[in-house]
């Protein structure tokens, strides 16, 4: 992209395809700051009016950094220059707006939508199943289906995690034996994941575990974490503890994260000194972990977060607020043991983005916020936390969906 971007910059008159090029460019390698920068520029810089696949792209890039201001812009902006709303724009609207917090927005411009492609309904699925609308999720896709078109993997996986943050166990089940029988959908381990999910969250334990056997999939690390929150939900110590076995028998380095579940579960266990023998393993073995980030949009700006963060230029002033606000909360912590009650104050990125936005955002308005991965259980402990203590309402869109704090309390009911 260096290369690429020094190439752009000698050109005397970039024209229309190397402005798509580029901005494209930075979307597909993850860098979506620089995507969104580049096409501000565009618009100061040049006489071309964007094209579809320039909007399409920096769309996509406002929908990974939870850049919703900027989303908004250049939707009004589509509007004031009457350009055709065509299924790919409509498609990326959506997708922002679901995945910017913002599911009213995104109902209306489906609702409008003149064009509809399978992509469409998948996209207005989802996006209603992360915000634990499962009941509206499963409506759509019957809507679908009765106009006649044929769900995918992805349009099935979206209803499947509507029914499962909804407890629609009847209809997810059905759906999921449709796959194959209706659609002629292979079953894949996300689809599994889903249905494992479904049945823990409805208390069928030895059911999900023994769907997992029989799985024509190797399970991986995520189907046990889905069962074993279902054994803590409902305090089957016997069936996590064999589920334990089971995760210390994968290679851990290889399962993104998994050494952190199991340490987490011995220690709630009190399995301390297996915890012990664990943590000297990961150091022996000098585990590298890829760190986590957090984004908060301020004012049109997109501020990112990564844990222990040192380098934002506000830095010592928002570890000064964190810190008062630790100290507020800490009487609501009531559901963390004393070591989870140290590990609280850890400079974790959601945290430094939360008081980022006490700092800079009026009383009352909502605080949001993106973060790469799955929240740990005592940042979302926290959050519940805060948006008591200051009356805010904190929306976080994780790397699996959408958690809304507000008075103490989580949409996700603490089942994540």
């Amino acid at each position: 992209m260096d290369v690429a971007r020094k190439l752009f910059d000698e050109m005397p008159h970039p024209n229309e395809v190397s402005w798509v090029i580029l901005i494209a460019g930075y979307v597909n390698v993850g860098n979506y700051h620089d995507a969104v920068k580049l096409f501000n520029y565009m618009l100061q810089s040049s006489n071309d009016r964007p094209s579809e696949p320039v909007l399409v792209s920096v769309l996509s890039a406002c929908t990974h950094i939870g850049a919703l201001t900027q989303g908004r812009w250049i939707h009004a902006y589509i509007d004031k220059i009457n350009l055709p709303m065509t299924v790919n724009i409509t498609n990326a609207l959506i997708d922002m707006y679901c995945k910017c917090g913002i599911i009213d927005s995104a109902k209306e411009v489906f609702g409008l939508a003149l064009e509809r492609d399978l992509l469409t309904w998948s996209c207005m699925i989802s996006g209603l199943a992360l915000h634990g609308s499962g009941v509206e999720a499963l409506k759509v896709f019957h809507e679908m289906v009765a106009y006649g078109v044929q769900p995918d993997n992805i349009a099935v996986l979206g209803v499947l995690n509507g029914c499962s943050h909804s407890g629609l166990v009847d209809e997810g089940c059905s759906i999921f034996y449709r796959m194959s029988q209706s659609w002629g959908i292979t079953p894949e381990i996300e689809h599994y994941g889903c249905l494992i999910d479904l049945l823990g969250r409805a208390g069928e334990l030895q059911k999900a575990l023994g769907i997992i056997f029989k799985m024509p999939i190797e399970p991986d690390i995520i189907i046990w974490r889905s069962l074993l929150s279902a054994c803590r939900n409902y305090r089957n110590v016997e069936l996590g503890e064999r589920i334990l076995d089971q995760i210390v028998r994968l290679d851990l380095r290889k399962q993104g994260g998994g050494h952190l579940l199991v340490s987490n579960l011995y220690a709630a266990a009190g399995r301390w000194e297996k915890l012990a023998k664990l943590r000297s393993r990961i150091r022996d073995e000098g585990e590298v972990q890829k760190p986590g980030w957090s984004c908060i949009e301020i004012n049109g700006e997109v501020h990112e977060f990564v844990a222990d963060d040192r380098l934002h230029h506000q830095i010592v002033d928002i570890r000064r607020k964190l810190n008062e606000v630790l100290r507020e909360v800490e009487l609501v912590l009531f559901d963390l043991s004393e070591e989870d009650r140290e590990q609280a104050v850890h400079l974790h990125s959601e945290k430094l983005a939360v008081s980022f936005g006490l700092m800079n955002m009026a009383a009352g308005c909502s605080i949001r916020i993106v973060k790469s991965l799955r929240i740990c259980e005592d940042c979302h402990s926290a959050m519940k936390a805060i948006s008591y203590v200051f009356d805010r309402e904190i929306v976080v869109r994780d790397r699996s969906r959408f958690h809304t704090f507000k008075e103490g309390r989580c949409s996700c009911v603490d089942y994540w």
